[in-house]
Formats: C-alpha cells, sequence, structure tokens
C-alpha cells in the first residue's frame, strides 16, 4: 500500500517558570508545538488554542508549526530524537502514534521509547452514517437492510489504515456480513456520494457528519464512543446496538525522549489548566472536540489501552505499509 493513501483525510502559578532555557532555540525564548497535519482543521485549531493559552503561563513564545506529509510520520520523525530542552513538542492523533507502528512493515518509531507522554487533549468520535437509500430507522435496521442487499455492501472510509477502516473490518466480522471498503480522501467525499447513493453507507468523524445529519439529509444511526454524544445524544453507542467496539479517537501531547518528567508534568498541567477554561471548552465543543486533559500517566494508559485493543484487529486485516 502507497504511504500516501494511508490516514489522509486519520497550568497554575507554579508554572510561571520558562521552558527549560538550554541550548539552540531554547534560549532564544521560542518553543515550538510540531501538529503533523495541515492547517485549518480541528487539530490545528486545538493547537493554536494551546499555544495562546499556555505562552503567559510560561513566559514563553509559543507558535505552532504544521509539518504535514507521510500520514504523520514528517512531523513525529522531526520531534524523534530532537534536544529534549522543551523547545519542540509533538500534538498529533493517538491513532498516528499506535497504528504507524502496527501497520508499516518496518516501524519508523517506538512511541514508548521515542518520545515522554505529556497529556491527552481532547477526543472526538466517529460515526456510522447511512443515506436516503438506505431507508433505516436503526442499527438493528440497518443490520437487516445489509443482509437482504448483499450486493449493495459497499461502505467508505476517509483512507485505507485508519481507525474507520479497521471499525469497518470489526463490523463485517462482527456482524458476519461481507463489507467492501471504499477508501476517499477526507469524509467530504464520502458523505456526497451517501447523499448521491453511491455507496451504502460510510464511516467519518462525527463532526463532519453532524451537519447533513442535522439537515435529514443522512442519517447517523450509531456512534464509536463508550457513551452517547454530547453532540448527538439521541443516537445510540454501537456498544448500546450489540457491537463492542468503542473507538473514539483523541489527541495527545508528547516530548522527546530524553526530557525531564518533571518538565513533562509541568507542560501537561498548563495544557490541562487551559483546556478547562470555560471560552476555551467553547471554542473546541464548537468544532466538535472534546476537551479532556490528563497526567502523563494518564496519556501513557489511553495508549497502552488503545494498542492493546486494536493490535489484534490490525493484525486479522493483514494491513501493511510498505516503507
Amino acid at each position: 500500500m502507497d504511504r500516501r493513501k494511508f490516514m489522509a483525510g486519520c497550568l497554575g502559578g507554579y508554572l510561571g517558570l520558562p521552558l527549560l532555557p538550554q541550548a539552540g532555540e531554547a534560549q532564544t525564548g521560542l518553543s515550538k508545538i510540531i501538529f503533523p497535519f495541515a492547517a485549518g482543521a480541528g487539530g490545528d485549531t486545538l493547537c493554536r488554542l494551546i499555544a495562546q493559552e499556555i505562552s503567559p503561563v510560561l513566559q514563553r513564545t509559543i507558535v505552532v508549526e504544521n509539518r504535514t506529509g507521510g500520514d504523520g510520520l514528517i512531523g513525529i520523525k522531526s520531534v524523534k530524537g530532537a534536544s529534549p530542552d522543551g523547545s519542540m513538542v509533538l500534538v498529533t492523533t493517538g491513532p498516528t502514534m499506535y497504528l504507524l507502528p502496527m501497520v508499516e512493515t518496518t516501524p519508523s518509531f517506538d512511541t514508548a521509547k521515542d518520545f515522554v507522554p505529556v497529556s491527552l487533549l481532547a477526543r472526538f468520535e466517529f460515526a456510522l452514517v447511512v443515506g436516503p437509500a438506505m431507508d433505516v430507522a436503526d442499527f438493528k435496521g440497518f443490520v437487516a437492510w445489509l443482509k437482504a442487499h448483499p450486493d449493495k455492501t459497499s461502505f467508505g472510509v476517509p483512507s485505507n489504515g485508519t481507525i474507520p477502516h479497521f471499525m469497518g473490518s470489526k463490523l463485517e466480522k462482527d456482524l458476519g456480513i461481507p463489507l467492501t471498503r471504499v477508501p476517499y480522501r477526507g469524509s467530504a467525499p464520502i458523505l456526497n456520494d451517501i447523499i448521491g447513493g453511491h455507496i451504502s453507507f460510510g464511516i467519518t468523524t462525527l463532526a463532519d457528519a453532524l451537519p447533513q445529519h442535522r439537515a435529514k439529509s443522512l442519517k447517523i444511526i450509531a456512534v464509536s464512543s463508550a457513551e452517547r454524544s454530547p453532540f448527538a445524544p439521541d443516537v445510540p453507542t454501537l456498544k448500546e446496538s450489540g457491537i463492542d467496539l468503542v473507538a473514539d479517537a483523541w489527541y495527545g501531547m508528547w516530548l522527546p525522549a530524553g526530557s525531564p518528567p518533571e518538565f513533562a508534568s509541568k507542560l501537561g498541567a498548563a495544557a490541562s489548566a487551559a483546556l478547562a477554561k470555560p471560552e476555551v471548552k467553547e471554542k473546541l465543543t464548537t468544532i466538535g472536540l472534546i476537551p479532556v486533559g490528563s497526567s502523563a500517566d494518564g496519556l501513557a494508559k489511553e495508549l497502552a489501552a488503545n494498542t492493546a485493543f486494536w493490535q489484534p484487529i490490525v493484525k486479522a486485516t493483514g494491513y501493511k505499509i510498505e516503507n
């Protein structure tokens, strides 16, 4: 599988100290949050809000730099091995940190060895979406429709190798119904093709599907989170629908290996305090993100749990990226 097709469209008073002023850029009072995806989307907005909030608290200039390409790998590798002096901070999605090492034939990084966890930042959810061609009221009706139309079981995902890809594999196994996955470049063309009747259903981020769901041009029949989404409280979860699958995704913050745990703790507390501010919460929920914040240990446990959950699912598909 060509890498380019992978994941195309996947702080308190005691913290008022400078970010470890040491060699290189850190001496200039500049720190960079490296975000390995394009500007303008939800994750980029999250980075910029955090940078704006923690900069005065930490008494440093903090800028966001988008280092895109390689399904997030270019940005990740730019922080891997960087000087552990606080000048480089990585913010990316959880799936890039646990799925990439699983699907690369030769893993480019080891999350546990190459990075120091800082904080879980925000969660987002996925949605199972159907269009007008599939006239069903709920998940039970969805399953019945698939069984009655075995020649129309194609579904869209934002790209191969992403959480929606492997959610589809899990659905296929649990339902015992052959499904045909169609990879796209992002959510927008999936939703257009669902509305147009070109594919039967899709798995996208909830935030992307909500406007059309509210306009009733398509229907979200299940969400992937552990509990019903605050953005769509009328929609049941997959677990409520009988599928043992929780697949919310999230953004996290990491430092290069060798960074002092005390500094990681301070930075994480700063980010968590920023995410707790009402004005920041409001801005993030508007774009479909659920602010969280956590300790370094909380992020490490989240990553470990996700890795353990998805590893057998991914392995069973045999999916790999040549690198």
